[in-house]
């Protein structure tokens, strides 16, 4: 197990310098640049030119120099570099919005796996019924409604029907706990329920198929009741490709975050990406870009870690 985990640290690595090179580059061919918006706004308040806001900001340099230097920066120093606008550091402007992306995120992933489970598993033990249509005609609307149309109403209609919407001020956890959570309901709610459908599906899927091994047979002939055997023999043994679905839901969690936290005015580290991408504010598109990533990548090794506790037959080496 200790070998398999220093080789996928390892190969984290290039993935790492290969993604950073390609936003690196990426995002100076966006049509516009930070330079155009600044001669703009330098313009009115003092007689500065576009060669001079280069140089200030080191983007006179060519594009292969200023990324050696950026990665110097971040091997000696552990530096991602500053904002362009705001001139703090790009490490400061994530912990500030990491709270607000991690609660969204976490209480996302809690509703959706608290609807995933229980409904996928009774579709699975009530194939065929009510239910099992009922769950999978929820599972496959969770699938085709964007949640960002779902959360644009909940904005929209709320404030045209009753004079009501959620609070476009954030209110921090330590100010106010209550107001706090009442404020992420709405929005993880919305991206929990869209989450949970694939997972829905991929339960009830693996459920029935293992509902149908001889072993499970072997349990109800026993006379064990129900929730011994599906609980018990059933779910883990189904849980493999399941827990696979799960770790995907992180990057789905991390897209969907930049929509809701535009959306409902949270200031997290999706918000503080679009901001950026309007801006051009390189050092912050390329830090929040690779700090996603090695979250994500983590999640991944540890999904592959936890195959191994929920079957015994899976070796590392």
């Amino acid at each position: 197990m200790i070998a398999y985990l220093i080789r996928r640290v390892f190969l984290v690595i290039p993935t790492l310098v290969i993604l950073s090179m390609l936003v690196f580059g990426i995002i100076r061919i966006i049509p516009g640049s930070i330079i155009d918006l600044m001669v703009t706004q330098e313009a009115v308040l003092a007689d500065v030119t576009r060669d001079q806001i280069e140089a200030a900001l080191g983007l006179d340099k060519p594009i292969h120099v200023q990324y050696g230097n950026w990665v110097k920066n971040i091997i000696t120093k552990g530096d991602l570099g500053k904002s362009l606008w705001r001139k703090t550091p790009v490490t400061h402007e994530i912990m500030v919005r990491l709270p607000v992306t991690f609660e969204l995120g976490l209480m996302s992933i809690i509703i959706a796996l608290l609807i995933a489970f229980p409904v996928g598993i009774w579709s699975a033990i009530r194939q065929d019924t009510a239910g099992d249509y009922i769950g999978r005609t929820f599972a496959i609307a969770g699938l085709a409604i964007p949640n960002f149309w779902i959360a644009t109403l909940v904005m929209v209609f709320p404030a045209l029907w009753w004079n009501w919407s959620p609070p476009v001020q954030y209110i921090a956890f330590k100010d106010d706990p209550g107001g706090n959570l009442l404020q992420f309901v709405l929005p993880a709610v919305i991206m929990g329920t869209s989450m949970s459908a694939t997972t829905m599906r991929m339960i009830r899927t693996m459920m029935l198929e293992v509902l149908r091994q001889d072993y499970i047979r072997t349990a109800w002939s026993k006379g064990l009741t129900e929730r011994v055997v599906v609980m018990r023999h059933a779910l883990k043994n189904a849980l493999i490709p399941v827990i696979t679905i799960i770790g995907f839901l992180i990057p789905v969690m991390v897209g969907g975050s930049v929509i809701m936290e535009q959306i409902f005015v949270l200031p997290g580290i999706g918000r503080l990406m679009v901001t950026a991408t309007f801006d051009r504010d390189y050092p912050v598109i390329i830090g929040v870009t690779l700090f996603v990533s090695v979250a994500i990548l983590l999640v991944n090794v540890l999904v592959d870690i936890s195959y191994a506790y929920l079957d015994p037959r899976i070796q590392y080496r």
